[in-house]
Order: C-alpha cells, then sequence, then structure tokens
C-alpha cells in the first residue's frame, strides 16, 4: 500500500519489511530500486513530472522525512514510522553481514568511503564489501558507465548502496535497473553521517522534525537555497490539498 503525497507514491512500510524484501531479492540476484523520500524529493518530483515518474516506479519508497510521516497517519496510516535512509542502511548491513551477502558503496569520496568501510567492518565484523566506488562528480562518459556496471555485477555485489544526492541518485538507480544485478538502495548523506564526516542531528530533533534545521547551520552554503526555497512551496501546497479536500485522501 501507499499514501500519494503531492502525486508521489510513499509506501506504508516498516525497517523490517524493507530488510526482509531486500534480502529476498537479494538472494535471487534482483535488480531492485529503493529510495528514501522527505520534502527535497517530493519537491523534486514535483517540478518534474519525469523524476516523479522515476520516483513511482520504484519498489520501494519509505517515508524518510517526519512530515511524510505525519502526511500518512493523516491519511489513515495511524502506525506509519519513519524509515530514516540512513538507519535502514544500518539495518540492512546487519542482515547482510549476518547472512553473509556481499554489499557496495557508491558514491562520495574515495576518502569517505574509505572510512566508511572501516567503521562499518568493525560494527559489522561478518560484513562483505564487494566493492567501493567513487564516481567523478561530472557527467560519465559511455565507457565509464559501463566500468562501473561491470565491476559492480563482477564484484558478486548483492545489495548497493548509491550516495549521490537527490535527484541525481534516484535518476542514477532507475537508469541502471535492469543492469546492475543488485538491490540498489539510495540513501542520501548517509555515507557522510557513518563515516563521521558531517555529524547527524540529535534524536529529539529527528522527531520534531527539525533535522533540516540541524543540518542548515552545519552547510549553510550548501543547503540554504533547498530549505529556504522547497520547504514554505510545501507547506502551502500541502495547505492548499487540505483546503480542497485531498489532504486526507488514501488512494492506495
Amino acid at each position: 500500500m501507499f499514501a500519494s503525497i503531492l502525486g508521489t507514491n510513499i509506501h506504508t512500510t516498516r525497517y523490517r519489511f524493507v530488510v526482509s524484501s531486500v534480502l529476498e531479492w537479494a538472494r535471487s540476484n534482483e535488480s531492485r530500486s529503493i529510495y528514501a523520500a522527505n520534502v527535497h524529493m517530493l519537491m523534486e518530483a514535483y517540478d518534474s513530472k519525469d523524476f516523479q515518474e522515476i520516483v513511482n516506479s520504484a519498489d520501494l519508497v519509505t517515508p524518510d522525512g517526519m512530515p511524510l510521516v505525519w502526511l500518512m497517519r493523516a491519511k489513515g496510516f495511524k502506525d506509519q514510522e519513519r524509515v530514516y535512509g540512513p538507519t535502514l542502511m544500518l539495518e540492512i548491513l546487519e542482515a547482510a553481514s549476518r547472512e553473509k551477502i556481499p554489499v557496495g558503496f557508491l558514491g562520495s569520496s574515495e576518502e569517505i568511503l574509505a572510512k566508511l568501510t572501516k567503521i562499518m567492518s568493525s560494527m559489522f565484523p561478518g560484513i562483505i564489501v564487494g566493492v567501493q566506488i567513487a564516481p567523478p562528480f561530472r557527467a560519465l562518459t559511455s565507457e565509464e558507465d559501463r566500468e562501473i556496471i561491470q565491476r559492480v555485477n563482477e564484484s558478486g555485489t548483492k545489495i548497493l548502496f548509491v550516495s549521490l544526492g537527490c535527484p541525481k541518485q534516484e535518476c542514477w538507480i532507475a537508469d541502471r535497473r535492469g543492469k546492475i544485478h543488485a538491490v540498489m538502495v539510495g540513501v542520501g548523506a548517509a555515507f557522510a553521517f557513518h563515516a563521521g564526516e558531517v555529524r547527524q542531528s540529535p534524536s529529539w530533533m529527528q522527531k520534531l522534525g527539525l533535522e533540516w534545521l540541524y543540518r542548515l547551520f552545519q552547510e549553510p552554503k550548501r543547503l540554504w537555497k533547498r530549505y529556504f526555497l522547497t520547504i514554505p512551496r510545501f507547506i502551502l501546497l500541502i495547505l492548499g490539498d487540505f483546503l480542497r479536500g485531498k489532504l486526507f485522501s488514501r488512494p492506495g
């Protein structure tokens, strides 16, 4: 089941279900896509129908941001919990290490990937890291793209975590679905968080939906435009749905 928020479908799921689905798909060597949605992603999708189609075609889209959780509860899914990308990544890694399912990391920088792999290997001693790829920040050539796909597939990686930022990572995953034989999970800033490069907000701020404010103070130059242009528009659009009686619709 899913809840439609501004035209984007967010699945009514929980950590346990997502992890069990990932493991099942990984065992079968299936090419799948999982995204963690927040307000930023929804506004990117609202402004681009092509991107909205990419998100809506994913196998699973989790409610990563608390505003989405609150809206899903308002739509009748009273028990919906937050399925937060960085936490989901740890849950999947724990299960994959226990079952000896190879994982891979794609995105960020070589330095962060090295730190991430060291820390995750310490947290989950049985983890098998099949591949680590820090792609260039520019557009890939066709040859580079083929090489990356080949590296992932030949490494035996069954679960590939992708940290390229929204909407780049979702588009990257969608374009390679069916080519990369692994479950691909878009996790945003999770690599930087778990490598200790960027601090996560306190749990009380996360519960109040104020994580964006904490991150804004950390990276004002990079994030001010995202938050000050997307959050007010999101609130106005949701208010418009409320006034038109659409807020409480439950199509999924």
